[in-house]
């Protein structure tokens, strides 16, 4: 428990994304909440990830892991800032596990974003959420098998 703040510190003063994503793994443990939760968002945002999927997607991957409602409304601008592309795929995922109010009407906005439907329409599944087929639309046409998977789970 006490490695934590050293580690929050550390990441708080990396620049080096690929340092900075080894501490972020190190801080994807369940202990590290909430402590560990500011800096991960501030460091999600600050990434110089060019493809959004080194680290800021394993960044993103901690937050679910450490989901915490405190923290919803920052969740949900990550979640719905369109210019991290596929890196909000785990922080999208990330809300299956919340207990606000608003997170499924997040999810269902999200479903109209290529870069995290899938994602979308999976935490969608693990509420229990059951949708019309005219709700997922494309999503039960899409390319990729997965996703059609997921929506076809979702259905009423």
């Amino acid at each position: 428990m006490s490695a934590i703040p050293v580690l929050v510190d550390a990441l708080e003063r990396e620049t080096d994304d690929r340092e900075a994503e080894e501490i972020v793994r190190a801080l994807s443990v369940p202990w590290a909440k909430p402590v560990a939760i500011p800096a991960l968002i501030r460091f999600f945002r600050r990434a110089s990830d060019p493809t959004n999927l080194g680290a800021r997607w394993a960044t993103g991957s901690a937050l679910e892991i450490i989901w915490d409602d405190a923290y919803f409304d920052e969740l949900v601008d990550l979640a719905t800032d369109v210019r991290y592309r596929r890196g909000r795929e785990m922080v999208v995922l990330g809300f299956a596990k919340s207990k606000h109010p608003e997170a499924n009407q997040v999810l269902l906005g999200l479903l109209a974003d290529r870069d995290v439907n899938g994602h979308a329409v999976s935490a969608l599944r693990k509420r229990k959420v059951r949708l019309p087929a005219s709700v997922l639309g494309g999503l039960l046409r899409d390319d990729r098998t997965w996703v059609r998977k997921e929506a076809q789970k979702v259905l009423e």
